[in-house]
Order: C-alpha cells, then structure tokens, then sequence
C-alpha cells in the first residue's frame, strides 16, 4: 500500500517537474520577445525621427508644400507590425525620390539622415529576424505536445510573425 502512494507521489512530482520546465520554457521565450520587441520599437521610433528630418530638406531643396503626409498617421498607439510597414513604404518613397531628384545627392545634411536611416534599417531587420526567430520557438512550443498541454492551461497564444517568409514556414510545421 505504501508503495502505491510512494509510486503515485514520485509520478505526481516527476510531471510537475516537467511541467514546470515546460512552462520555464515558454517565459524564457516570452522574455526573449518582449526584449526583440523594445529593441524594434526604439529601432522604428529612430527611423520615424529620421523620416521626419528628411521631409523638410525635400520639401525646400524640391519645393514642394507636401511630401509624406503619412508620417502623420502614425501615433503611439500604432502596433508595431503597421508602424514598420508605413516606415518602410515611406522610406522607400524617399529613396525613389532622391534617385529622381540628382540635386538632392549634393545635400550634406540629406545625405548623412540617409546613412544614418540605412544603417538603422539594418538594426531593424537584425531585430526582426532575432524576434521572428524567436517565434518560431514560442509557437513550437504552444502547439506541440505535451508542451501545448501548459500553453492550453496557462492560456499562451501564438504569436505573429513579422514577415512572410516565417509565417509560411511555420504553416508548413503546423501540417506536419
């Protein structure tokens, strides 16, 4: 009898041992994401600053009265999967306007905004592949067994991706 308790005792902690690993796992995961997070954040915030002190040196060296209005759209409040698509369209429309434009190659001031923008197009896409990255591990973990078991219980969610590129990727696992 006292053997049956002992065995069912020793197999209630060994699960709650693995439980309790299992579920380190995931906050390890959730730390690293709320890190590549900020990271993107402060990335994205530098390249709107950026963006903005573009615009006027356009706006005089092309005298135009408006140029990238939709700077303006974006707020606080906009998640950071729609900040960085806006970023990025409005960047590329700098670009694409500057190789029109050749008179603006001969602005110093543009010139630097620009190597500095590239340089922090780099962060972003470092910090976004550590995030995406990042990810995939979390989301294995919340539909594979058993770890999908603690994802249910403690109510983890998948994540979203930033690109594609991973999503497809993930779909792919997600069939097998």
């Amino acid at each position: 009898m006292i053997e049956k308790i002992l065995a069912a005792v020793a197999i209630v902690g060994f699960i709650l041992f693995i439980a309790t690993i299992i579920n380190n796992r995931f906050k390890f995961a959730i730390i690293k994401i709320e890190k590549a997070e900020e990271d993107i954040n402060l990335y994205l915030q530098k390249k709107k600053e950026l963006i903005e002190r573009t615009i006027p040196i356009i706006k005089k060296e092309l005298k135009l009265k408006e140029y990238l209005n939709d700077i303006n759209s974006i707020n606080d409040e906009t998640n950071n999967f729609n900040k960085n698509d806006i970023l990025k369209k409005l960047s590329n429309e700098i670009y694409k306007t500057i190789d029109e434009n050749e008179k603006l190659y001969k602005s110093d001031s543009l010139m630097s905004i620009i190597n500095e923008l590239s340089d922090n197009e780099e962060n972003i896409v470092g910090a976004i592949k550590f995030y995406n990255d990042t990810v995939v591990d979390y989301n294995k973990l919340a539909i594979s067994f058993p770890t999908n078991i603690i994802a249910f219980v403690k109510r983890y969610k998948k994540k979203q991706f930033y690109n594609n590129e991973k999503r497809e990727m993930f779909e792919i696992l997600n069939e097998k």
